[in-house]
């Protein structure tokens, strides 16, 4: 079995904006293995985000080949991605993207619902991913009774709950502070030290420091890495 989860060939990536065209991944080839942890950078406009978007199947390519885990996702229909994202992404945002109305355990369960799986056990292999994170005695408060530390705790669990081949993460200190950035930062890498692979996509050198490797893009291609 091969163990590169992550395999780019020639992506690139056009928008069309009114006259004018935008060449937002200029043929980007990068191969991502089982249990890396790589940090993306660039400049505003460099396409990070875009690649970020068509790692984690939230955009197709223009054109060119993707492969997560043995499957080629780049000609996928909408429906399969969708399924993929459910079952080999677990995504951290910078914004946390909580549910207010729900406590912790029933926001980190979210995906188990999507998923089909019984009550009894979301609730679970939520309250298992909840204690990993640190958050045993904050089970049943909700966002706004958290810290915003707190609150990527618990949207970290939930990214954690379908066991994920690729844990995806924008940003995920950039509502916090430096105290709680470092916290959230040595919990990462403490999920990759458990086998994770990690994507992680940051404009902050001393956050791209935690990841193992570093892909440096401007222009719409990699630059270093």
């Amino acid at each position: 079995m091969s163990d590169v989860l992550i395999s780019l060939e020639s992506i690139k990536k056009t928008y069309v904006l009114g006259e004018q065209i935008v060449d937002a991944l200029r043929g980007v080839d990068l191969k991502i293995s089982k249990g890396e942890y790589i940090a993306l950078m660039g400049p505003s406009g460099s396409g990070k985000s875009t690649l970020m978007n068509i790692i984690g199947c939230l955009d197709t390519p223009s054109s060119g080949n993707y492969w997560l885990n043995g499957k080629e996702v780049s000609q996928m229909s909408d429906a399969h991605l969708s399924e993929v994202r459910n079952t080999e992404i677990g995504f951290v945002f910078q914004t946390f993207n909580l549910l207010n109305r729900l406590n912790a355990i029933d926001n980190v369960a979210l995906p188990l619902v999507y998923a089909g799986v019984p009550q009894n056990e979301r609730i679970e292999r939520a309250k298992i991913v909840l204690e990993k994170v640190g958050l045993k005695d904050r089970m049943n408060h909700k966002p706004n009774e958290l810290s915003g530390g707190q609150r990527q705790r618990v949207a970290v669990a939930r990214a954690l709950i379908n066991n994920p081949s690729l844990l995806l993460a924008d940003e995920p200190t950039g509502n916090l502070d430096t105290k709680t950035s470092y916290e959230i930062m040595m919990l990462f890498d403490e999920i990759h030290q458990s086998g994770n692979t990690i994507v992680l996509v940051t404009h902050e050198e001393d956050i791209a420091k935690h990841a193992k490797h570093i892909v440096r893009m401007r222009d719409g291609e990699i630059e270093k890495m």
